[in-house]
């Protein structure tokens, strides 16, 4: 074995003894955002920023909630949703830090357009165009695919074709997450039904923290945002 085999070995071991580390205090203390940056808004993959970081995608249907979401996450107004749903066309990329007692992450986010609002059906790749759609496949980078689902109407084609794309480009490195927004405009039965049914995340329409601990939890996002970065 020579050294260059010795160095990378020790280099494989510092990071997953660190991102061990990184897990058990995700679990036992709180997650602090210290700061989130824009980055830039492309509309083609050479004009997107360089695939340096892990990095957390954001899809959904226009009108999701997408927007509210993401600035409660990273706990910063800094996603703008379109007065006009379906207009937006670029993918605006971030870039966050976090921390979790002395450890510091930082990570990037790509906050990806609306789809479905068209009023004929498209496919996802007429609407999102060459684009997004390429974007998805070949940005090694991302890690963790959040799909905002509503959960007022949860099995929707388009968020099933979603899916499917998803599962058909998805490496061994990624994970796809569903989180369901809205869940404070459902009735208590149709709550409790959601939650039983899915194990994926839920979110209501005002704050993360305003749901019951139950259900979700702003802490308990980050804690699975983190967790898939790392391959946790």
């Amino acid at each position: 074995m020579n050294r260059l085999d010795l160095s990378l070995i020790w280099v494989i071991w510092r990071k997953h003894k660190r991102n061990r580390r990184l897990k058990r205090l995700s679990k036992n203390m709180p997650i602090k955002v210290l700061k989130t940056h824009f980055v830039r808004s492309s509309t083609r993959l050479q004009d997107c920023p360089p695939a340096n970081m892990a990095e957390v995608a954001f899809l959904g249907r226009s009108n999701v909630g997408k927007s509210t979401f993401i600035n409660q996450l990273l706990e910063c107004k800094i996603a703008k949703s379109s007065t006009t749903p379906g207009k937006t066309k670029t993918a605006n990329f971030f870039t966050t830090t976090w921390q979790l007692e002395q450890e510091v992450v930082k990570f990037g986010c790509v906050d990806l357009p609306g789809f479905g609002y068209a009023k004929v059906s498209k496919s996802l790749k007429q609407e999102w165009g060459g684009f997004l759609y390429t974007l998805l496949k070949q940005r090694v980078s991302i890690k963790l695919f959040l799909h905002l689902i509503d959960s007022r109407h949860p099995n929707l084609e388009i968020d099933a074709a979603l899916q499917q794309f998803l599962k058909s480009v998805i490496k061994p490195d990624q994970q796809i997450m569903c989180v369901y927004t809205k869940f404070d405009k459902l009735n208590s039965h149709d709550q409790h039904a959601l939650y039983y049914k899915t194990p994926h995340l839920l979110v209501s329409t005002l704050k993360i923290a305003t749901l019951p601990p139950k259900f979700g939890s702003l802490k308990g996002i980050q804690q699975r945002v983190i967790h898939a970065l790392l391959g946790l």
